[in-house]
């Protein structure tokens, strides 16, 4: 297993308002890595990508710089290097800006994830040889997992398929609720809690249980605060969420639920005296698939200016459970067909999956705005990563300002291996 520390020992990184970027990545996890830093939008040189070929892989021993304003909000890093990812090369990096300590919120990070003991690679293998001959079943309701087996599992006949992996566990800050993570609190106090969907292959419904939440930010962009107690969470999405906890103070879980199944990981927020009980890590039934009711109900604090686009692509998502094939208008990496842009133009993708799974997709060095869900037009939220469901379509918008080659994937890291990833290519 790797981690990604500061020079702390901490996890990831806290950046102070107006602070740079300005970091030296020393690799010493045995093997070559790349860091993408999710989120930030810097020159292309720094995006910590080695596929588009303005970066190197880092050696093991060798070390890299980066240097760039970030930019601001609840962001995390992770390997961009075969299925490092996996086996937990990922972090949180937090940007805080003069706004946040106004806010006068103790400021709680939970990095979701999922953990298997078996390779990654041996995974991957399985799920494009064998996985075919599992499809006719219906899925489980145990919620039982094994080591990082191939589940195959659809929710019913004509419903989408869910979950191409079951893992070994579910953590929250690397830890279960056999051990979670007990955040202790001020009675009445306020928590911004900033929740980092770091997981490979697992979508989540997140669950405040007694709290009522306000979501005020998402992929690190603010909206317009939307009331919530149970959400959805694509794979690398990030939702911050405002609390008040209650004058008697307790103990208050907060829990994430894998879509299509009953397994939960989450932290316990805590007043300083509270009594915690035991929480299982299986609820009673299974959870629906995410969707995009939460997506719905967002919109940017600071939309894009109104502007016709000056280019739009229809972007097909397309493969199946079956040949585990996963590809982009029929091409899958490294045998794509690029996406083009013009500096300064409006660029519209019209994302329609074909397919019978939903797909968190994601741009690099840019965020975009959503403005159609299924077809209804949305003033949106700003986002990196928008979730398109199974046989659904979503329309994004962003200015063509950052030039240089940029991916465009699947953040289920085993659907974007197996093919489902282009670039954004400035023309």
């Amino acid at each position: 297993m790797f981690a990604i520390m500061g020079s702390d020992g901490q996890h990831g990184a806290v950046l102070a308002p107006g602070e740079r970027f300005a970091v030296n990545l020393n690799n010493s996890c045995g093997e070559p890595t790349i860091i993408h830093w999710h989120g930030q939008t810097p020159p292309v040189a720094q995006d910590g990508v080695a596929l588009t070929g303005f970066e190197k892989l880092i050696a093991n021993g060798a070390e890299q710089g980066y240097d760039f304003t970030p930019r601001p909000g609840t962001h995390w890093m992770h390997s961009h290097h075969g299925l490092q990812e996996q086996r937990l090369m990922a972090a949180p990096l937090v940007v805080r800006t003069v706004a946040d300590a106004k806010l006068d919120a103790q400021d709680v990070t939970v990095m979701l994830h999922d953990f298997t003991f078996r390779d990654p690679n041996e995974i991957l293998s399985g799920l494009r040889g064998k996985i075919g001959g599992n499809m006719s079943g219906t899925g489980t309701s145990s919620g039982s997992t094994t080591s990082g087996s191939m589940s195959g599992m659809a929710m019913s006949s004509g419903g989408p398929d869910l979950n191409d992996v079951d893992f070994d566990a579910y953590l929250a800050n690397d830890r279960t609720l056999g051990d979670p993570e007990i955040v202790r609190t001020e009675a009445n106090g306020r928590v911004r809690l900033r929740l980092i969907n770091g997981a490979t292959s697992t979508a989540f419904w997140i669950d405040l249980g007694e709290l009522q939440g306000q979501v005020i930010a998402v992929d690190g962009d603010p909206v317009h605060p939307v009331a919530v107690r149970r959400f959805p969470m694509a794979e690398a999405q990030r939702v911050d969420v405002l609390l008040r906890l209650p004058t008697a103070g307790g103990a208050f879980p907060i829990l994430a639920q894998r879509e299509g199944d009953r397994q939960l990981t989450g932290i316990i927020l805590a007043s300083p005296k509270a009594a915690v009980r035991k929480i299982s890590d299986l609820t009673m039934i299974n959870a629906k698939p995410v969707d995009l009711s939460l997506e719905a109900r967002l919109s940017a604090l600071f939309p894009l200016a109104p502007r016709q686009p000056d280019r739009v692509h229809r972007v097909r998502l397309t493969g199946n459970m079956a040949s585990y094939v996963w590809g982009i208008d029929e091409h899958e990496w490294p045998n794509y067909r690029p996406l083009s842009a013009v500096t300064d133009e409006r660029v519209a993708f019209d994302i329609v999956n074909e397919t019978a799974m939903a797909h968190p997709m994601h741009l690099h060095g840019h965020h975009f705005q959503v403005v159609a869900l299924n077809g209804i037009s949305v003033a949106g939220a700003i986002r990196d990563t928008v979730l398109v469901p199974a046989r659904g379509s979503v329309r994004i918008v962003f200015d063509a300002s950052n030039p240089g080659r940029w991916l465009f994937h699947c953040h289920n890291l085993y659907h974007m291996a197996a093919g489902m990833m282009t670039e954004l290519r400035y023309i």
